[in-house]
Order: C-alpha cells, then sequence, then structure tokens
C-alpha cells in the first residue's frame, strides 16, 4: 500500500463540495488523514471567487492511472465540466500530489506535481499535515519546503470546517 495524496479545491459552493470529495474518498479508500481548510484567492486568474483548499492522505494500492481517473470521475460527477478552461471557477479539483515515492511520468501523471513547490495552498496543508515527510525528488522535507517558501502575493488563511460531525479546521 502506497500513501497517496491529493490536494482538493473548490470555489463553488464551497463546502458541499469539498464535503462530498471527503465522503467519497473515505467511502472508497477508508481512513484519512485531513489537512485544515484554507481559503485563497484566485492563482492564474482574476475574475474568479476564492477557493477553499485542503490535502488529503490515505493507503491505495491502486495504479497511478486508477487513481487519476477515479478523481477525474469524482470532479465530473461534482459538477466539473471536461471543456470548461483552464483558469475557471471549479465545483471541484482534485489532483494527485504523490503516490508513494514515485517520481517521473506513471499512467501519463508526473509525479511528484509540481505546483507542491510552486503554489502555498498546496504546500502549506501538505506541509501542516505531512511536516516530516520529504519531497520524493528533493529528499527535503515538507517542513523545511514551508520555511523557505516565498510566497509572495499568494495569500491564504485557514478557515472554520466542519465534515462527518467534527471541525476538521478552525478560523485563526
Amino acid at each position: 500500500m502506497a500513501r497517496v495524496s491529493v490536494s482538493i479545491g473548490s470555489n463553488i459552493d464551497r463546502d458541499r463540495h469539498v464535503r462530498a470529495c471527503l465522503d467519497a474518498l473515505t467511502a472508497t479508500f477508508g481512513a484519512l488523514a485531513v489537512s485544515r481548510v484554507f481559503e485563497s484567492e484566485p492563482v492564474g486568474f482574476e475574475d474568479g471567487r476564492n477557493f477553499y483548499n485542503l490535502v488529503a492522505v490515505f493507503a491505495s494500492d491502486w495504479p497511478v492511472g486508477e487513481l487519476q481517473a477515479w478523481c477525474k470521475r469524482l470532479e465530473f460527477a461534482n459538477g466539473r465540466r471536461k471543456d470548461s478552461p483552464k483558469f475557471s471557477p471549479r465545483t471541484l479539483d482534485i489532483d494527485l500530489l504523490t503516490v508513494g515515492d514515485l517520481t517521473g511520468f506513471q499512467d501519463g501523471v508526473e509525479l511528484p506535481r509540481a505546483e507542491i513547490l510552486h503554489h502555498a495552498f498546496v504546500l502549506l496543508p501538505l506541509a501542516e499535515l505531512l511536516p516530516d515527510a520529504r519531497h520524493p525528488l528533493t529528499g527535503r522535507t515538507y517542513r523545511d519546503h514551508w520555511a523557505s517558501f516565498a510566497a509572495g502575493d499568494q495569500r491564504l488563511w485557514p478557515v472554520e470546517f466542519v465534515w462527518a460531525g467534527r471541525t476538521i479546521s478552525r478560523a485563526d
């Protein structure tokens, strides 16, 4: 079984879609470790609403291609359109970040996902959830990567979020 990490984002009916994603992940893969939920301004486009972003981690023995296909099916089941432009509002966005220590292209998916080291809304939740885990390419811990990250204009902040009857995130 490999440890799989995924980033989850939504800026349309955020609470509903994030909860639906976490419910589906749990129903399919079992126990999840979940980061705090962060609100962030959209990166790459200015006319969108703020996103909720978080990271979830679970164990799976599925091949990368099956994991990727499952994530895309869940996005579409939650209203994501195949023809939507890259930088547009999203009901649900699920991206594979890591699958164990796999690197390079696996079933057409690049691992680890490059966004880990470029976007605060991916790196901060990952660093909080798995601070001592090491990035498969750099060998540095996610905590170290976050400590040296230059966030620039990538603003994000934790928000209150309740899932499955428990508070998984609190606003600071």
